[in-house]
């Protein structure tokens, strides 16, 4: 293994969780912050260093290394600094840097001016990133959760088994044989057990399944599962956040009826200047009434995107409780994760979470020295289990071998080949090409490479 020097500017959420992932996975970590409480904090918890400074500080950046680092990551809660610093950390020698930008007011053609202009190897926007999760949640009802790949060509949904449903005591050999879809069932959780099962694996209630298909297949089979329920076509969001902006953004370019509630009058203006076509209410959403007032009821999906996890966890049942078809909550702590899940909310989304699967895939590909590139991670089933796409660019053992010749390691799954646009659900006599997207699920393994699905 390769250890990777990085650097982490800003200390708070998102970065805390970056340096958690980053170094669970042995990178060689220094957390840097102006608040010497929160370096102190990291360095306690994390196996990490610590730097009590401004993040624009030369003296700052050469103690904590910027200079000799492979990746410079500034996530702090200011866009003009987060750049300012990567373009100094950069300027000193660091070799990748990623900085955290999130203001709408830098459009696509702003930021791809700027990355250019401060050499930036990325930039990253957690509440446009969370809005984009939340917004595939909504359009599959019957899902808990979804990811997508090669462009949205492939993707991984998740599902749980219920009692009473068709799929209880239904081995995935009879599940082939009678939903006739293209797909996958690739992991199973099954209390804290995660399993890569094979065809005699038997489902039972109270599994949670990750399936694999393209996105035709995938609406096929929940079709013929009677899980696709109501399109969710009137939204209503609580809390009139950066989160909340683009998703309003993304559900009005998609037709859907958008209510907005906050009691942040300036804001709300702001997103009907922004946003025509936006109902926006002045009240406060945590009131039960106030809700009920606006129709909660007569809702297709909710979703509370408040910064405080318990309030969106408790306004998420009451939605519940309102018959609301779909109801995604955004929560950031992993301990208020399970817990949503054990009394009843399926759906949620963690901005936090979202990056740091990011931070980790990019600095995954820094170790990789075998011109595979990894395209796609992200970790599932409470962590036990990641799910990765791989673009093939040069010869490697796996390719041109049928995949019954190809002996795995365990618990490695090759999920599925995306091969000039077109999906396939690898069978023992499909095989990997140069130039293929390939998804790769994985059990308890790390994997860097394509290469290291090879036992």
């Amino acid at each position: 293994m390769i250890i990777i020097k990085i650097a982490v500017v800003g200390c708070g959420k998102i970065g805390t969780s970056i340096i958690e992932n980053l170094t669970s996975e042995g990178h060689d970590v220094t957390a840097v912050d102006i608040n010497n409480d929160l370096v102190s904090s990291c360095v306690d918890l994390y196996d990490c260093m610590g730097v009590c400074g401004s993040g624009t500080d030369c003296d700052t950046l050469v103690e904590c290394g910027a200079g000799s680092c492979n990746l410079f990551v500034a996530v702090t809660g200011s866009d003009e600094f987060n750049m300012l610093s990567c373009f100094m950390a950069k300027q000193l020698g660091a070799e990748h840097t990623i900085a955290r930008i999130r203001n709408p007011e830098y459009n696509d053609k702003n930021l791809t001016f700027m990355r250019e202009r401060l050499g930036l190897s990325m930039s990253l926007n957690p509440e446009m990133l969370a809005a984009g999760a939340i917004f595939d949640n909504l359009k599959l009802p019957g899902a808990v959760g979804i990811e997508t790949f090669s462009r949205r060509r492939f993707e991984m949904i998740q599902l749980n088994i219920k009692e009473g449903s068709s799929l209880d005591g239904m081995s995935l050999i009879n599940m082939r044989k009678s939903y006739k879809a293209k797909f996958l069932v690739c992991v199973v959780k099954r209390g804290e057990e995660v399993v890569v099962p094979d065809g005699n694996f038997v489902l039972k209630s109270g599994d949670r399944v990750a399936i694999t298909a393209s996105p035709y297949e995938i609406e096929k089979l929940l079709k013929l599962l009677d899980l696709t329920g109501k399109k969710a076509k009137n939204v209503m969001i609580l809390g009139a956040s950066r989160t909340a902006f683009y998703l309003a953004q993304m559900l009005l370019k998609s037709g859907n009826a958008v209510k907005v509630i906050d009691e942040d009058k300036q804001r709300l203006e702001e997103f009907c200047e922004h946003l025509p076509g936006i109902v926006a209410i002045e009240g406060d959403g945590a009131k039960q009434e106030v809700l009920l007032e606006e129709g909660i009821g007569n809702m297709d999906a909710f979703t509370s995107l408040t910064g405080i996890d318990e309030e969106n966890i408790l306004l998420s049942l009451f939605a519940m409780t309102q018959n609301v078809k779909k109801v995604v909550a955004k929560i950031d702590r992993d301990e208020f994760s399970s817990l949503a899940e054990k009394i009843g909310i399926e759906s949620h989304v963690s901005p936090r979470k979202i990056v740091a699967d990011i931070i980790v895939r990019y600095a995954r590909g820094l170790e990789n020295s075998m011109g595979n590139k990894m395209e796609t991670l992200y970790k599932i089933m409470d962590g036990k289990a990641e799910v990765m796409e791989f673009r093939v660019t040069s010869e490697s053992d796996v390719t041109g071998i049928t995949l019954k010749d190809i002996t795995l390691k365990k618990n490695i799954l090759i999920a599925g080949i995306v091969r000039n646009r077109k999906t396939i659900i690898p069978t023992g006599d499909d095989s990997i090409q140069v130039g293929d997207m390939v998804i790769v699920l994985a059990a308890g393994v790390r994997i860097n490479d394509i290469t290291d699905i090879i036992k």
